[in-house]
């Protein structure tokens, strides 16, 4: 629909898509009148639809492109949505009764009608299903109320009065889906989208009988070029709907034959019996030819009289098998001389009761465009401009998984919309990973996610569909949820940094050993599968005898061994960057006696002289002096990290000999947020937390190391393979080694 400045009221579009043409109508209503802004129509080239169902969906789509043009060059504007009514040869009707009960009584709404409405075209749906069990599938195109009951008692109209319980007779009519997806596909390649579907005679007798001439028993036919549709009035309500496959066509072809033309002159011939009483024309051979009005007359009367004894007999079927008083004709295959007379007879009323109706029903519609003629061919489009109006509220039921619910109708409603209404989980909507694998590394917990499973599997109205498959009122929407996939898996060799080296250095040659895996304390391989909550580390160190394992070389037991310049055993552990020597010889280590390691003892120099004994005991004196300086210093970088007075960056902050601070100074001073890291302290993990940086000096707190008791002459500290300042920064992964020196 859209909207115009132009124009009082919106502007409403709406589509005949007939057998013989399409006629497209413009217009907008304004109280009760309804004004045709523009109207236009063109026949088929081809015989692209049959008996109402398209055939020929690209021609259809084609014609109705050229129709919607022409409109939007009168109306000054593009045309999006469009009204569409449908007929076809399997047309079938169910009659139900529907009730809604409430707790206390309530002012009914128009909402509450909706509703109930709504209820009953589900209960005609199920009815329906029951009853045609074959293999097409049926959508339902239109409704009409026959009767409201308030407390069991037949009402006019609902709406405002208070009732615990209302009550809705109606007919809902049901087509073929794929007469349904046929016209829907039509429009579509036309550039528009579907705003609203009715039934044709729903269309027509909402202009041709008016709601004071619905107390009679009247029947309206619909005579197109294939179908003639059949609507009957009784008691205020429409009553009945149906529908036979013969139309105008079927005299078209018939005079086809009998003049020898094609199908469009045909048409043409028959149309000039209307007016004229002599049509003259070009036969197939291309001879001149003419014939009377009478001739065609008999030309066509068998057709007629087959044609209309359908369309009685179907009347009296749709009227419980009797007669009705009076017959309102439209469309143009009724235009044909001597139809209602046929008709009349069958049915067995007086001539005068069955007529053509076309201006005498238009009291109300005004047409912008002069020298329209207002006549039956115009009823059918103008209904269906004016059903808009009558089955549009603005929000619409379906049913969503065995219940009903209500969407605000925008035009753009999908099953996505439905599902949030119904307030559906989303986790059901779509696939769900598997668990997922929660494991530690190097002491931070990483995640890794599940497989994904399979997304819901739905069906609007038994057809598969997605999330963004388009719904209308009453479908039938059914959501399967989704599944969850496989757990997450994962091998030690897929952690990123398995597979990294430790470098250490073998007899001065670099040595790359690849680095293993530690779960939960024990050596795993490669292709060890994770468990949850696992605690994995890739070992800092290896041991000599592990070196010697991977260079594949065997020591002689007679072997000296030696890891950075100390004597070492098979056992002593090897960190990044060390160096390990396996001799024969026996080394110097004279330069290692600030370790107190060496043969530097007195026991050792017996034949020493004097003055060799006395300078040996001022240099023991002056390592054990320095030993105590040592670890007065440690208890001192203690106390005063415990009272705050010491500041790690006070380093980085100091000032050079010059007056220019250090490199570090000029970094951000904005505060850091807390860390968490893990070093190796002699060959142990060991969790730092709560500080943005730490020092050398904060693992012993987490380490059993009384320095109240020296157990040695001196404290080693030892990070990655060197000599630590206590205040000296580290960081996660580091190695340190802290123990007594003898």
């Amino acid at each position: 629909m859209e909207d115009s400045r132009k124009y009082p009221g919106k502007l409403v579009f709406g589509l005949d898509i007939g057998t013989r043409s399409i006629v497209g109508t413009v217009g907008y209503k304004n109280a009760d009148r309804f004004y045709v802004v523009a109207q236009r129509s063109k026949e088929h080239e081809t015989r692209a639809m049959l008996d109402g169902q398209i055939h020929d969906i690209p021609r259809v789509g084609a014609t109705i492109a050229t129709v919607k043009n022409e409109l939007e060059a009168v109306i000054g504007d593009k045309l999006h949505d469009v009204c569409i009514a449908a007929a076809g040869r399997v047309l079938k009707t169910v009659t139900v009764h529907a009730e809604m009960n409430y707790e206390t009584e309530k002012e009914i709404t128009v909402e509450d009608i909706y509703e109930l409405e709504s209820k009953g075209i589900e209960t005609a749906y199920a009815e329906h299903n029951k009853e045609y069990s074959g293999n097409l599938k049926f959508y339902c195109v239109g409704y009409s109320v026959v009767r409201y009951y308030m407390g069991g008692y037949i009402i006019g109209n609902l709406e405002s009065h208070t009732a615990k319980e209302i009550g809705v007779d109606l007919i809902a009519t049901f087509l073929p889906e794929d007469v349904v997806d046929g016209l829907n596909k039509a429009v579509g390649q036309a550039g528009l989208e579907v705003a609203n579907m009715t039934l044709e005679p729903i269309a027509a007798i909402s202009v041709a009988i008016p709601q004071n001439f619905r107390m009679l028993n009247i029947a309206l036919v619909d005579v197109g070029a294939g179908t003639s549709d059949i609507s009957i009035t009784s008691g205020g309500s429409i009553i009945a709907y149906g529908m036979i496959p013969i139309a105008g066509d079927a005299l078209t072809e018939v005079i086809a034959n009998h003049c020898l033309v094609d199908f469009a002159a045909a048409e043409e011939i028959k149309r000039q019996m209307l007016t004229e009483d002599i049509i003259k024309y070009n036969d197939i051979i291309g001879l001149p030819q003419t014939i009377s009005r009478e001739e065609l007359l008999n030309v066509v009367a068998p057709v007629l009289d087959n044609m209309t004894t359908q369309v009685a007999d179907k009347i009296k079927e749709l009227n419980g098998e009797k007669t009705v008083s009076a017959v309102f004709v439209v469309g143009g295959g009724g235009k044909i001389p001597t139809y209602t007379d046929y008709l009349a007879e069958k049915l067995g009323i007086q001539k005068e009761r069955c007529v053509l109706r076309g201006e005498e029903v238009m009291g109300n519609i005004h047409f912008m465009e002069k020298d329209t003629k207002k006549d039956s061919l115009l009823v059918t489009p103008i209904g269906i401009c004016l059903s808009f109006y009558e089955q549009n509220n603005g929000f619409v039921f379906v049913n969503f998984n065995g219940e009903r619910v209500k969407l605000y109708d925008n035009g753009k409603m999908a099953v996505v919309d439905a599902a949030m209404q119904a307030d559906y989980s989303n986790e059901d909507l779509f696939p769900k990973r598997g668990t997922p694998l929660v494991y530690t590394f190097e002491g931070k917990q990483r995640m890794h996610r599940g497989e994904p499973g399979e997304g819901a599997v739905i069906f609007v109205n038994d057809k598969p569909a997605d999330l963004y498959t388009p719904v209308h009122a009453n479908d039938y929407i059914q959501v399967n949820p989704s599944t969850a996939g496989a757990p997450a898996k994962m091998e030690i060799q897929q952690i990123p940094e398995y597979g990294s080296v430790l470098r250490v250095i073998v007899n001065d040659k670099k040595i790359d050993l690849p680095k293993y895996a530690m779960v939960n304390g024990q050596l795993q391989s490669g292709y060890y599968e994770i468990q949850q909550n696992d605690e994995i580390s890739l070992c800092a160190f290896y041991t000599v005898k592990q070196i010697t394992e991977f260079m594949d070389v065997v020591l002689k037991p007679e072997m000296n061994i030696y890891v950075n310049n100390k004597l070492a055993d098979m056992d002593t552990p090897v960190y990044e960057n060390f160096a390990v020597i396996w001799t024969l010889e026996e080394l110097d280590l004279s330069d290692l006696t600030k370790y107190g390691m060496g043969g530097d003892t007195f026991e050792n120099l017996p034949e020493a002289e004097e003055e060799d004994i006395e300078k040996m005991k001022e240099n023991q004196k002056a390592r054990a002096d320095q030993a105590k300086e040592e670890l007065q210093d440690l208890q001192q970088a203690f106390k005063e990290l415990r009272t705050g007075e010491f500041n790690p960056d006070d380093e980085a902050n100091a000032v050079t000999e010059d007056g220019a601070k250090s490199k570090d100074s000029v970094e951000s001073n904005e505060p850091k947020l807390p860390v968490d890291i893990t070093v190796m302290v002699n060959n142990l993990p060991v969790h730092l937390s709560g500080k943005a940086e730490y020092v050398f000096v904060d693992v012993f707190d987490k380490i059993d190391f009384d320095l109240s008791k020296p157990q040695g002459s001196s404290v080693a500290a030892i990070l990655n393979g060197r000599d630590a300042q206590y205040m000296e920064k580290i960081t996660a992964g580091d190695s340190i080694q802290i123990f007594w020196r003898k």
